[in-house]
This record gives structure tokens, C-alpha cells and sequence, in this order.
């Protein structure tokens, strides 16, 4: 049965640090705890669900068809990620499946930029928002995107850093060493400058000489992108997000990971 965990002592960090979908569930329990109506987190033996804002992120496999169904239902989140053989449980009824894939940041030979003299490691957070609002069509409102991102900051669960002012990326989380990045962006009328791929190659050597072992995720439109960059495809997954008839929420999934 799924139950609503009140009590920090319901959750296992020992079984969330084994998986990346783990590891960014416990980044969010370390963030907030179990006191906010908007992260509110679930357990079916070690299994953990949370639902954050509009996404749900699942954790384990200690669920049954027939209740996570109704889970589901009851909650009706935008998107769901994580387990795999529970995704494939859920009926695809106003879901739509889209395809993506892990990369593991490799490090070049010869990074660019070479120095960290355009890296601005403590940029203002409107500065961020304004770069990812141009990439994300549906990013967060203002003060929704703002309150998380500085909250997160603040505590120490994520990190935020831009390149020339024009391109921004997020650490979303950084547990025992691993390392998930997020929120790759650049200004439109900076595109086309290779201010991301130097960004990224950078990023990636920087990460790694601290004894990192960073990934990020992509959907197909920007798969090329990063093999070109040189980083290893690690893995394979499926995420589910609703669809409406219009068809407007599929094109803004298909950007929500456009780096």
C-alpha cells in the first residue's frame, strides 16, 4: 500500500543514493523535508514516490499495478519519471511516451575555455531565468522557478553558474560524488556561438578533476548534440507526460531537455 511519509525516518538514504531518480529524490528530501504541501513524498516498503510541483518521480519497484494505476490518477502529475518496470505499468491514457537518454559527462584533452574567466559561479538568479526562459517555453513561472532554485541554492543541494552571460547550467544535485546536470541553456541570439559545447566540455573536465562522475539527461532532438560533444550514453529510458489535445504540453516536453 502507498502511504504518505510524514516522519523523516521513513526514508532510507542508503536505498535513494543507489539510483540517479534516487539521488534526486533525496536531494529534494534534504531541500524540504516532508513539510510542504507542494514535495510531498510516498512509500511502499523502500520504495519512494515524490510529487514535486507537477512532476512525480518513482523510486523502486514495491508497487502494484492496480494501485499505482490509481496513484496516478488520484494525482494526475505532468510528468513521471523513474522506474522503468513501473512506468510500463501505467495505462498511456492521456500520456504520451517520450524517449531519452543518459549521457555521462567525459572530460576533453583539451577544454574551452581554458581559464575560468568568463564562468560566473554566483550569477543573479533573474539573469539564469531570463537565459531559460528563451530555451524552455515551459519553464516554471518566475516566482514558482525563483523560490525553488534559491531555496535549493541556499542550502547547498544545487548550484547554478553561466558562461559569457549567455549560456546557464544547473548541478541539480551532488550526493557521495555523483553528480546530475540540468537546465542547459542559451540566449537565442546567442546560439550557433559554441558558447554551450565549450561550456559543457569545460564543465565537464571541472567536474571531473574533483572526482566527479556527472550525467544529464536528453531527449532525441538533442542526442547528436552531445555525442558530438564526446559524452558516453550510459543508459536508456522512457518518461511519461500528459498530453493534451491540442498537442501543446508534447512539444513542451520534447523541449523541457533542449540544451
Amino acid at each position: 500500500m502507498i502511504k504518505e511519509i510524514n516522519n523523516a525516518e521513513e526514508i532510507s538514504a542508503d536505498y535513494l543514493v543507489q539510483t540517479c531518480c534516487g539521488r534526486r529524490i533525496l536531494s529534494y528530501f534534504n531541500a524540504y523535508g516532508t513539510g510542504y504541501d507542494f514535495c510531498r513524498f510516498f512509500r511502499s516498503g523502500e520504495s519512494v514516490i515524490l510529487i514535486i510541483n507537477s512532476t512525480m518521480l518513482i523510486c523502486g519497484e514495491s508497487f502494484e499495478p492496480e494501485e499505482i494505476n490509481i496513484f496516478v490518477d488520484m494525482h494526475k502529475p505532468f510528468r513521471i519519471e523513474g522506474n522503468q518496470s513501473v512506468i510500463s505499468m501505467i495505462k498511456n491514457i492521456g500520456y504520451v511516451s517520450l524517449h531519452r537518454t543518459t549521457f555521462q559527462l567525459v572530460a576533453s584533452e583539451n577544454p574551452v575555455p581554458e581559464d575560468e574567466s568568463d564562468i560566473d559561479f554566483s550569477p543573479k538568479l533573474d539573469d539564469v531565468y531570463s537565459i531559460l526562459n528563451e530555451g524552455f517555453p515551459n519553464l516554471s513561472d518566475y516566482q514558482l522557478w525563483l523560490a525553488d532554485t534559491s531555496h535549493r541554492v541556499r542550502h547547498g543541494i544545487s548550484r547554478v553558474m553561466t558562461y559569457k552571460s549567455c549560456t546557464t547550467a544547473s548541478i541539480s544535485y551532488d550526493i557521495n560524488d555523483y553528480v546530475l546536470v540540468s537546465q542547459v541553456a542559451t540566449r537565442v541570439s546567442a546560439r550557433g556561438s559554441g558558447y554551450a559545447r565549450r561550456f559543457l566540455t569545460w564543465l565537464a573536465g571541472y567536474l571531473e578533476k574533483q572526482g566527479k562522475t556527472a550525467v544529464l539527461y536528453a531527449l532525441d532532438i538533442r542526442e547528436s548534440f552531445y555525442r558530438e560533444i564526446g559524452f558516453k550514453a550510459v543508459s536508456e529510458e522512457f518518461v511519461l507526460e500528459r498530453a493534451k489535445d491540442n498537442n501543446e504540453n508534447i512539444l513542451k516536453g520534447k523541449l523541457q531537455y533542449n540544451d
